[in-house]
């Protein structure tokens, strides 16, 4: 057997399965890596079911040393970034790699050659299909689990695409509070902030989801407009997500602040179900019969954590302490639901002011996920 490491594009149904199905193999006595169900994985890489290429393209690849495959990659064209920020930049996701140096050089080698070919001139990642997605590489916090919508790798991935020539771009921290009481200062704080800005915070109105929802995504993209990397969620997009997580949704997460009557911030948690899903293992279905479904309910049950994806404000609103008054109402939404533990972010490492918020409310860092660079000349 051939001891040469060969990238292929996927072209096949069957170079499709094989490069869905490596992370399951690769990571299977991962005591914290939560296999996500099989039917979502293959959903986010195909152009008929993620809003993403209505307007971007992507080229995947699996490398193999004789019939083994050893790693896996995207390589990402995202026009609607690069006209945003005045860039050729590329992209790379769906990293997954065994530790083998030469294979993950291979495949960055050749995600880096197709975007080239599309007169790109950097390369940034992992980015899973956009920076709305999972992104980054795990750093740091590897003794627990992934909570939801968040990726987990083991150790050597950071180490191996900086031997293939990567360097850092930026980190992305996540973090993490216990459910404890507030201490009587905060409560004062949260209290005088919430008479003096004149803001009201209430749950998410069901019986109104899809006006709601657009709220929310305008909320979404003008909160976070003009951050690193940041591109506004089309409204494909917006919505595909919110049908994915429909269906686990808690209303008294999702928190909108109004004044005036009119929406100036929001904060999206959800329950952590990534405690539920390897319960699961990968599939709703087994033979036709609703095996993982009805594993996955049960395990539900016991679900007692939670993430909080989105916490966001106007920009002519910040400054009032509507943020804090959206971490205290999810927060006091957490205790009263029964949550223990709650994962906040990610978050930009050099965002000082969301930072702050974060400390303010008694959040200490939990993660470290990197996003890496390389160039293309």
């Amino acid at each position: 057997m051939s001891d040469r490491v060969i990238v292929e594009p996927v072209v096949t149904r069957r170079d499709r399965e094989r490069f869905l199905d490596l992370p399951y193999r690769l990571h299977a006595g991962e005591p914290h890596w939560v296999p996500p169900l099989r039917r979502e994985a293959g959903r986010l890489i195909s152009p008929r079911h993620n809003p993403f290429f209505a307007y971007g393209t992507a080229r995947l690849f699996v490398a193999r040393r004789g019939p083994q495959v050893l790693g896996r990659i995207a390589a990402v064209h995202n026009p609607r970034h690069n006209s945003r920020f005045e860039a050729a930049d590329g992209f790379f996701g769906q990293f997954e790699c065994a530790d083998d140096g030469a294979a993950a050089r291979a495949l960055i080698d050749a995600a880096g050659h197709w975007l080239r070919g599309r007169r790109l001139t950097s390369m940034i990642g992992p980015v899973n299909l956009t920076t709305n997605g999972e992104c980054g590489v795990l750093v740091d916090g590897f003794d627990t689990p992934p909570r939801l919508l968040m990726p987990y790798n083991p150790p050597y991935y950071g180490p191996l695409l900086e031997a293939a020539g990567l360097r850092k771009a930026k980190d992305l921290w996540a973090w993490r509070r216990g459910m404890r009481p507030f201490d009587e200062r905060f409560s004062r704080v949260a209290a005088r902030l919430e008479h003096r800005a004149r803001v009201r915070v209430r749950p998410i109105d069901l019986r109104d989801f899809d006006d709601e929802l657009a709220r929310i995504r305008h909320l979404y993209n003008s909160a976070f407009d003009g951050l690193w990397g940041f591109v506004p969620m089309t409204e494909g997009e917006f919505g595909a997500l919110a049908r994915q997580l429909r269906p686990i949704l808690d209303p008294g997460l999702v928190l909108i602040a109004e004044s005036g009557g009119e929406p100036v911030g929001v904060s999206i948690s959800l329950p952590d179900l990534n405690q539920a899903l390897p319960a699961a293992r990968g599939r709703l279905t087994t033979w036709g019969l609703p095996l993982g479904l009805l594993r996955l309910r049960r395990a539900a049950r016991s679900i007692d954590a939670m993430r909080s994806i989105v916490v966001g404000v106007l920009p002519e609103h910040r400054g009032r302490g509507v943020e804090i008054l959206l971490y205290a109402g999810t927060l006091r939404a957490a205790v009263s639901g029964g949550y223990r533990d709650i994962e906040l972010g990610w978050t930009l490492e050099d965002n000082s002011a969301i930072v702050a918020s974060l400390r303010a409310a008694g959040c200490t860092p939990a993660k470290t996920y990197r996003l890496y660079r390389g160039d293309l000349p």
